[in-house]
């Protein structure tokens, strides 16, 4: 499809974008390995031709010291939206942004993802489906999850409200639904082969890579251990005490877990040629599970990432086998019967997460 359809998805049914407006693009450039060079000038086109009035930012990317400057704050306070193409509108999401302004964050990296069902989608249609979501572990008694590899947990989610924990960021594409606290669970999680930062902050050896097979073991919101092969196990306790000891946070805690809910969210590349990229996209395909670990707040700075997750609120398998089964939610199929580019992402989701799977 026209990437411009996806871009002004995002300015209009994300960010309620009137003509006139002032539209601030932040970005961060392609030297740094994240954006595609044509995701600034597809959104730049896309507001244009919608009647805003359009100013590009170079906000870089700084993984050690990310900060709301004094000039950079007066930029946004000029602006009505404020669209990141750039990761420091994430890293930023707690800082006290400037009030009226729409901020937008992109999850759509490239003019393909801006042109997929992943930025075509209504923006709407999402919306809708994460709360229905939300009030669905919020009623249920019991949720298990399971996946072809061995994981197994479950608990009754002690659901926070909803807005609890937000920011005045928007995201775009809506494409994860809110954190299920990880305390009430316990069981074990079959990891996809590594373990990987959560894009809060950057640090050496950012990814550990695994030989064979590994468990994570989880009671109650604590890491138990792992169970595998001897050097991998060793190397997991080890990559553990170093995150830890270096940002001085609760090594064991494991903050909340999220299953991806965006049929369009396809991940084209390897995930080994830049997992730094893979694990701030992918997330949303539903065929990946993702903890938030190692730190007592939302994302942690170790994430857990399981394939292919069966996930049954109260008997009823809304995810199956990596499949989101929106139609299985109450009130799910009235939103695809609403929303037929919905209807037609979810009738055929991209499989692809960047791994052999």
């Amino acid at each position: 499809m026209n990437p411009l359809v996806g871009a002004k998805n995002m300015l209009q049914h994300c960010g309620a974008a009137q003509p006139g407006e002032r539209v601030l693009i932040a970005y961060e450039p392609t030297r740094y390995g994240y954006y595609d060079a044509d995701a600034v000038p597809c959104v730049s086109r896309a507001a244009t031709e919608l009647g805003l009035d359009v100013t590009t930012l170079d906000v870089g990317f700084s993984p050690d010291n990310p900060r709301l400057t004094p000039d950079l704050r007066a930029h946004f306070e000029q602006a009505d939206i404020i669209v990141f193409l750039a990761r420091l509108g994430d890293q930023l999401r707690f800082t006290d942004m400037p009030e009226g302004q729409r901020i937008i964050v992109s999850f759509a990296l490239d003019s393909q993802l801006f042109g997929s069902s992943f930025g075509t989608t209504h923006h709407a249609a999402m919306m809708t489906l994460k709360h229905k979501i939300s009030k669905a572990y919020r009623c249920a008694n019991n949720v298990r999850v399971t996946c072809a590899k061995g994981s197994e947990f479950s608990g009754k989610p002690d659901m926070p409200p909803e807005d609890e924990g937000d920011t005045t960021i928007l995201r775009f594409p809506m494409s994860v639904h809110q954190p299920v606290p990880a305390h009430p669970f316990s069981g074990k999680v079959a990891l996809c082969g590594f373990l990987t930062g959560t894009g809060s902050r950057y640090y050496d050896d950012y990814t550990l890579e695994f030989d064979g097979p590994v468990f994570a073991l989880l009671e109650k919101g604590r890491l138990a251990g792992f169970e595998g092969g001897a050097a991998d196990v060793a190397a997991a306790n080890a990559h553990y005490d170093r995150v830890s000891q270096l940002f001085g946070i609760d090594r064991n805690f494991v903050h909340s877990w999220h299953a991806g809910m965006h049929p369009g969210c396809g991940y084209l590349r390897e995930a080994h040629d830049n997992f730094e990229r893979w694990g701030g996209s992918s997330f949303g395909n539903p065929r990946i599970l993702h903890f938030h670990t190692c730190g007592a707040y939302a994302p942690g700075e170790i994430s857990w990432n399981m394939l292919d997750p069966t996930i049954e609120i109260d008997g009823v398998k809304v995810w199956e086998d990596g499949v989101f089964h929106a139609e299985r939610l109450d009130g799910g199929q009235v939103v695809l019967d609403t929303y037929p580019c919905a209807d037609r992402a979810f009738s055929h989701p991209d499989r692809h997460i960047g791994l052999a799977v």
